[in-house]
């Protein structure tokens, strides 16, 4: 059961054709009577389930509209259920009609594929519709020009929309279009990265910004070369820093809101593809290992319903994780990363070798504000994370601001704040006032990212002030934290969180001065340093962390008497490196000498 895509070698054109096939197929059962709407689940989301539907709707479209721009043939039978979907979605007189729009409306998220559809496949796509639906299209769709949407990515969907209107011949809003162009403009900051809503960066800065911009550059090159050759330079800028997100096999970071998009992290280089965006540090070969790789590492995961359709969640199905905008289709955000199938067969991006882009061993990343190391094998990426900092969304504080990020381990997020193992607290240092209810850093009063270290000051409680500083060291690093407080406190250091089931049975180690987690798909510790007491191993609750449904979380334990206090720990993660390298630490790491 399942979906059988996670047969697809994902090597080929046609392999990446067939997946989407795959993807799509099981869908189509499930469209409502009139074609317009898609009900795959009961779970709910800020906007109501008819407007969910509508979404599930859309998303597939960001695959099938590359096809019909690439000329795949089996996306014909496909189409025919999206076209008449499309023809009675936009009909005010039909049951199914997709409705008038509001300020902030999700509806206005769904648009922009339309738009796509319009600019990279007008005759298939727009010209292909009868008249009437041609005009009732560009009526619901030119509603965009006359509501307001949240100042961020939300602000390409107007100008895809736009675009798709000037390519079709329809009149468009050119004053909006000026406008919303300006306001991505106070979005970039230089050097490829944009940021997002309240500050953010995180996967929308390639996924997003960056995707629809190459979009644009696609079809607008010969209408607005200027500023489509610089969505192109941005995104070459782009590609070396975020490669350095993925490992060698093109898994890719788990970190930041959205996650449940799951393989739209490798879209951007589809997209960098589509815009014939190659150079000869960046090649078509590694814009393909990344996006097919990260695919691959996808379909192997148990990340569908037993009918095939994609859940909700990150490495397994999961709503702990979810952002309230998360619906039963959102998921399907994903097939963004088929925007290649655009490209003809003998393109040369098809026609490229695989290639993995060589990343260095230590990124510094001030626009992400991260430090990204990797192992010497290539098969574990770690980020060492701060001073970004998200709102409104939940969890906010897992996903944005633990110590270190992890391609192999994840992270994990909170079920409640009361006692270790609800809070699932991996790779944060968590303090509570009773023993009971805990707090780790949320929000950075001060950060530095440094060339071999990342620091921060942070206020878990009033009076209560923590100085950290974290140090990689290949797959272990060493954090120090300076704590002032004015009361007692109970202090927790978590590690990596590793999964708890396997082929074989984890080894436990707790002792005052470590504690650690040992098994054949890993290995997880942390070592006392100073001002530790304790050494646990936590059983976190069920579905906390977004790799492994049930979790092993090496803890440090301390009781904290007013005054200041130095705490230093190492903490050790690997999946190759095994138990020989848990107790030989590197010199450098037991004889640290920023300890001060």
């Amino acid at each position: 059961m399942g979906n059988c895509v996670s047969q697809n070698p994902l090597r080929s054109r046609a392999d990446m054709e067939r997946a989407a096939v795959q993807l799509i197929e099981p869908l189509i059962p499930l469209l409502s009577e009139g074609k317009a709407r898609l009900h795959l689940g009961e779970t709910g989301a800020v906007y109501p389930a008819s407007i969910a539907e509508m979404e599930a709707f859309a998303r597939p479209l960001w695959a099938i509209v590359p096809m019909l721009a690439g000329g795949c043939e089996s996306v014909e039978p496909i189409w025919a259920h999206w076209r008449e979907g499309i023809i009675n979605g936009v009909n005010p007189e039909h049951p199914e009609y997709w409705g008038e729009v509001e300020d902030y409306d999700q509806r206005l998220v769904e648009m922009a594929v339309f738009g796509m559809g319009m600019a990279l496949a007008p005759e298939k796509f727009f010209f292909s519709l009868p008249e009437t639906a041609q005009k009732n299209l560009w009526a619901w769709l030119d509603q965009i020009n006359h509501h307001d949407m949240p100042k961020n990515n939300w602000t390409f969907f107007r100008v895809l929309v736009n675009m798709g209107f000037m390519v079709c011949g329809q009149p468009y809003d050119a004053e909006r279009l000026e406008k919303d162009f300006a306001m991505i403009e106070e979005h970039y900051e230089g050097d490829g990265w944009y940021f997002d809503y309240f500050n953010q960066r995180e996967y929308y800065t390639m996924w997003a910004f960056h995707f629809y911009g190459l979009v644009y550059a696609r079809v607008m090159g010969g209408r607005d070369p200027e500023r489509s050759a610089e969505y192109i330079r941005r995104g070459k800028l782009m590609a070396k820093d975020f490669a350095c997100w993925f490992d060698e096999s093109g898994e890719a970071l788990p970190y930041g809101r959205s996650l449940t998009y799951r393989f739209a992290q490798g879209a951007f280089y589809a997209a960098l593809a589509l815009a014939e965006a190659e150079t000869p540090e960046f090649t078509y070969g590694m814009m393909k290992h990344l996006l097919l790789g990260n695919m691959r590492k996808w379909f192997a995961k148990p990340i569908f319903t037993r009918d095939g359709v994609l859940t909700i969640g990150y490495g397994y199905p999961s709503l702990l994780m979810a952002e309230g905008y998360n619906a039963f289709g959102s998921p399907y955000w994903a097939m963004k990363s088929f925007a290649a199938l655009a490209l003809p067969e003998d393109h040369p991006f098809w026609k490229a070798q695989e290639e993995r882009y060589d990343a260095p061993s230590v990124s510094r990343q001030p626009h992400a504000r991260m430090l990204v190391t990797r192992s010497a094998d290539g098969s574990h990426v770690m980020a060492y994370a701060a001073g970004n900092r998200a709102h409104e969304h939940s969890h906010d504080e897992a996903k944005y601001e633990k110590f270190v990020y992890s391609t192999v381990f994840g992270f994990s997020v909170t079920k409640a704040q009361k006692l270790l193992k609800d809070g699932a607290y991996d790779n944060m240092l968590a303090l509570s006032e009773d023993g009971d209810t805990y707090h780790p850093r949320y929000g950075c009063e001060e950060f530095d990212i440094g060339e071999d270290h990342v620091s921060s000051v942070w206020h878990p409680f009033a009076g209560v002030t923590v100085r950290t500083t974290i140090y990689p060291h290949g797959e272990w690093h060493v954090r120090v934290h300076t704590v002032e407080t004015d009361r007692v406190l109970y202090a927790a250091e978590g590690g990596y969180a590793l999964a708890r089931d396997g082929a074989g049975r984890p080894e436990l180690i707790e002792e005052p001065g470590r504690a650690a987690a040992v098994a054949p798909w890993g290995v997880s510790g942390v070592l006392s340093l100073a001002g530790y007491d304790r050494g646990i191993v936590v059983l976190p609750e069920p579905n906390t962390n977004l790799m492994a449904p049930r979790t092993l979380l090496p803890t440090l334990t301390a009781r904290l008497e007013p005054g200041t206090h130095v705490l230093a720990s190492a903490v050790y993660g690997t999946r190759t490196g095994g138990r020989e390298a848990l107790e030989k630490p590197p010199t450098e790491v037991m004889n640290h000498g920023k300890l001060g």
